[in-house]
């Protein structure tokens, strides 16, 4: 089983736990809304694109709204069973590729909604997958930032996510990281470099 899966099928366990209407780290979802937006990326292509394009984000609204409206156990059983076997990410290694950051994020999403949480014991497929994530994602995620950012790993490895006249290096083990990048602020990292750029750092937009 890959990462992809393995995320997923925690996920999903995760969520008949908590029910529908448990917090989240996306700002205004519950998890019954987190777990349409799963289920609208992976069935419905024409709502999928208003995720990334804004002018299309009313009708992905709509139809996330009554994905979301279904019974509980009926949409997190969609999430659980993935894709329709004719869509592209029921191949596994495309699974993985698109997958992978998407559902250990949202994983730790709900994980990290609820008081109490602490980071998952290091594993080693994961935290590689992670990782791979991180250094892809943030060429991306952190284009806005307005100063340069290298991730570091917790033991050693680095990668230069934004070059800068002013560079902040953060640091965390390979999840966190990936989490920083994608926009989440209950991570455990540190900063590194002059206080005014990590202050710009925090401030600015991270993510898609």
């Amino acid at each position: 089983m890959g990462v992809a899966a393995e995320e997923r099928r925690l996920l999903s366990l995760l969520l008949d736990e908590t029910g529908p209407d448990a917090p989240t780290l996306c700002q205004g979802w519950l998890t019954r809304d987190l777990a349409a937006h799963l289920v609208v990326r992976e069935s419905r292509p024409d709502a999928a694109l208003g995720i990334l394009l804004p002018p299309l984000a009313g009708h992905t609204q709509r139809v996330q709204d009554a994905i979301a409206a279904q019974p509980w156990p009926e949409l997190v059983d969609r999430v659980r069973r993935g894709p329709a076997w004719y869509w592209p990410t029921s191949i596994g290694r495309l699974d993985e590729l698109t997958n992978t950051a998407e559902f250990l994020v949202h994983h730790e999403d709900v994980r990290r909604g609820r008081p109490g949480w602490a980071p998952r014991p290091a594993e080693a497929t994961r935290d590689a997958a992670a990782w791979r994530a991180a250094r892809t994602a943030a060429r991306i995620n952190l284009r806005r930032v307005p100063v340069g950012v290298t991730l570091r790993t917790t033991d050693g490895r680095e990668a230069t996510a934004r070059t800068g006249a002013e560079q902040v290096t953060v640091t965390g083990d390979p999840v966190e990281l990936l989490l920083f990048v994608f926009g989440r602020d209950a991570v455990h990292v540190t900063f590194d470099g002059d206080a005014a750029a990590i202050g710009r750092l925090k401030a600015a937009g991270r993510g898609i």
